[in-house]
Parts: structure tokens; C-alpha cells; sequence
């Protein structure tokens, strides 16, 4: 194992000058550290980003994809990880905001030594980052990570956790779904409604028996045929091309695959009122997307508040896995999202700004708050460990 450089670099008059501005990145994000890490001999290269522990340990996902670049993947990283601080600050979690990406192909990178090596990196930072899954890494890979590192959530029900927790992302997305709905239609009622899934992972599969059961018409796309093939046959849902799942004539649209999905072109040909979904960061920009989806008159439940559930779902093992207060929690996405759509409209600015300014608010009273040195010796189970081990 070793230190990765960060980019090819080049000589000038009295500095060193990287080909790629990893700082300037960094600094417009606001992130603490980022780390990078390499074990050639079992092909890890990794880059983890800890955005924000004002208000606990850094806990985000670990997402295994091959990207076209370094700089792709550092971008993809660097917005994952500021996501997972304003989701846990609106969930009300005492979390910080963390995220780690592996590059490569998760076909043919996994096995036991690479997640070992990478949970050696985990361990390494103290409990200032805790992992757990994300898009192609599964209980089973948690595992092998935790044979290296106590600071991992995730893992199996016979270790104590709580599991995959894509089932409760699903539920999370579901309840704000409704929510959503309640807002645009004056019922929450789903039944009848056409909506349109992009992608056919866990997440998308759970969402969409809840969909089923509840009377929903569905369409359903993904890149890979054989998961699409599946997803639609089990819930009698309709197979759209993924090129051609944006021109679906539904009443909602739910992104359930990768991020940056809403651009100018996309959401010009989008034909619903409503944009719902699982993905992380769906808005290529903020702030030029998110007024062109305000022009076309659709709602937007902001992604980090809406998918909050895994998030919630893994938190609870570090206080010992209630599995039915972990659902419960869940559910309360409905309110939090009509308290969004709410603030906006009685603010007259976008549900993405509206739900900054919730996060924002909790980082700066509570951030303050923890300025107050106080002993952690009352906390116990592994929160309790992971706070001493921050302190």
C-alpha cells in the first residue's frame, strides 16, 4: 500500500503546478480532507472525501465504478460526499457528510484482499469516516471490510447490522413520493399514476413492488437488459428504452440510477410534473438546472432528503438496529418533503434551495453547539466508540 499522487505535475518559476486543480475542487465544495488510496498489487485506487463532521463522524457509502478518469471520479466523489452532510443534517442525524469512490470494473476489481486493503485506509482515519454500500458493492464486501476496521455499517444481520439498506431507501423515496403527490394533486394517492423508473438496481426494484401495490402504472429502463427484463416482469411494468425513458409521457419521473442525469437536454424533453427519485445528486447543476425544471412547471423533491432512508437505516447501528425504528423513521420523509415544498412556496425559491437552507441551519446551531467540549463517556455501543475515537 502507498500514497497515490494526486496528478501529473509540472515545474514552474517557484511552485510545483498540478495538471488537474484538485485544491481549487476541493475548495469550492468546502470539504475537510480528501484520501487517496492506492494498493497496486490488489488494483485499488480509491479516493475518499470527508466533506463535514460538524456534526458527528463522517458516514457515506463506498460506490465501486469505472470511471473515464481520475478527475471524473474525484468530481463524482467530492458531490456524493457534500450530499451526505445535507442528508444527514435534514434528517436530523448527529452524521456528518463522507463518501468514498473505487475505481474500476466491478465485473472483474473484487475481491477479498482489495476490500481489505481499502478497509486498512478506513481504519486509518480514526472514525472520522465510517462506511457502508453503495451503487455495486454489497453486504457481503462490507464484510471483508470490516475484518479490517470496526468503523463500517451495512453489514449483515448475523454481525449485528442491519443489512442491505436498499429496501429502506426505497421506502423513504416511496413515502416522499406521496408527499409529492399530495403537493402537485391534493391526494397522495399513487394509484393510477404513470411514472417512469430509470434504472433497475435494488433500490429501483424495491421501489417499484411498492408502486405495484398500490395500483401504479409503471415504466421501467436500465442499461443492463437482463435487470430491466427482470424488474419489468415482476411488477408487470412497461420496458422503455434508456435513451428514450426522459420523452416517457408519465406523471412522475423517478432517476434511480447514477447522478447528473437533469441537464438542458434532458429536462427539455421531460413530460411530467413531477421528478422523484432515489439517485444521488440528479441536478447536473443546481444552479442552472433547477430553474429549467421550475420554468416547466415540475416539482423536484430534492434528492438528498428524499433517498434519505438508507442513510437513516444504517445510522441506527451505530446505537444498536431497531429494524421497525429505522422504518419509522423512514416514513417521516413525507413530512419532511411537505415541510420542503412548503418553505419553498411560502419563500418563492426553488425545493433544492429550500431544503439547503434547513441543512444549513442545523450545521451552523448545532456545529456551534459542539464547539463545547463535553466527555463521551456517557455514550455507549458503537456510536459511543466511534465518537471517543473522533475525539
Amino acid at each position: 500500500m502507498n500514497s497515490a499522487v494526486l496528478a501529473p505535475e509540472k515545474a514552474t518559476n517557484n511552485h510545483t503546478e498540478s495538471a488537474f486543480p484538485w485544491f481549487d475542487q476541493i475548495d469550492t465544495k468546502e470539504h475537510e480532507q480528501i484520501i487517496i488510496c492506492s494498493d497496486p498489487e490488489v488494483g485499488l485506487r480509491a479516493i475518499i472525501a470527508i466533506h463535514n463532521t460538524a456534526l458527528g463522524p463522517a458516514l457515506g457509502g463506498t460506490r465501486l465504478w469505472p470511471y473515464a478518469s481520475e478527475a471524473d471520479a474525484l468530481r463524482d466523489v467530492l458531490r456524493l460526499s457534500r450530499g451526505m452532510t445535507y442528508k444527514a443534517a435534514v434528517a436530523g442525524l448527529n452524521l456528518g457528510g463522507g463518501k468514498a469512490v473505487i475505481i474500476g470494473d466491478p465485473k472483474k476489481l473484487k475481491s477479498e484482499a482489495l476490500f481489505r486493503a481499502y478497509g486498512r485506509f478506513v481504519e486509518g482515519l480514526a472514525g472520522r469516516y465510517i462506511t457502508a454500500e453503495d451503487v455495486n458493492i454489497t453486504v457481503r464486501d462490507m464484510e471483508y471490510v470490516r475484518m479490517e476496521t470496526k468503523y463500517v455499517t451495512g453489514i449483515s444481520r448475523a454481525l449485528g447490522g442491519s443489512g442491505d439498506p436498499s429496501s429502506v431507501t426505497a421506502l423513504g423515496t416511496y413515502m416522499g413520493m406521496k408527499a409529492c403527490a399530495k403537493k402537485v394533486y391534493g391526494s397522495d394517492s399513487l394509484a393510477g399514476k404513470k411514472i417512469a423508473i430509470q434504472g433497475a438496481g435494488a433500490v429501483s426494484t424495491h421501489l417499484a413492488h411498492f408502486l405495484q401495490k398500490e395500483g401504479a402504472k409503471m415504466y421501467v429502463s436500465d442499461i443492463f437488459s437482463e435487470k430491466v427484463n427482470r424488474l419489468a416482469a415482476d411488477v408487470n411494468a412497461e420496458i422503455v428504452p434508456s435513451e428514450k425513458i426522459y420523452d416517457t409521457d408519465a406523471d412522475i419521473f423517478s432517476p434511480c440510477a447514477l447522478g447528473g442525469i437533469l441537464n438542458t437536454d434532458t429536462i427539455a424533453r421531460l413530460n411530467c410534473a413531477i421528478v422523484a427519485g432515489c439517485a444521488n445528486n440528479q441536478l447536473d447543476s443546481e444552479r442552472q438546472h433547477g430553474p429549467m425544471l421550475i420554468e416547466k412547471g415540475i416539482l423536484y423533491a430534492p434528492d438528498y432528503v428524499i433517498n434519505a432512508g438508507g442513510l437513516i437505516n444504517v445510522a441506527n447501528e451505530l446505537e444498536g438496529y431497531n429494524r421497525d425504528y429505522a422504518h419509522e423513521q423512514a416514513t417521516r420523509i413525507y413530512d419532511t418533503i411537505l415541510n420542503i415544498l412548503d418553505r419553498a412556496e411560502a419563500e418563492g425559491i426553488p425545493t433544492y434551495e429550500a431544503s439547503n437552507r434547513i441543512a444549513e441551519d442545523r450545521l451552523r446551531q448545532i456545529g456551534r453547539i459542539k464547539q463545547v467540549y463535553a466527555s463521551t463517556s456517557h455514550y455507549s455501543g458503537r456510536l459511543g466508540e466511534l465518537n471517543q475515537a473522533r475525539n
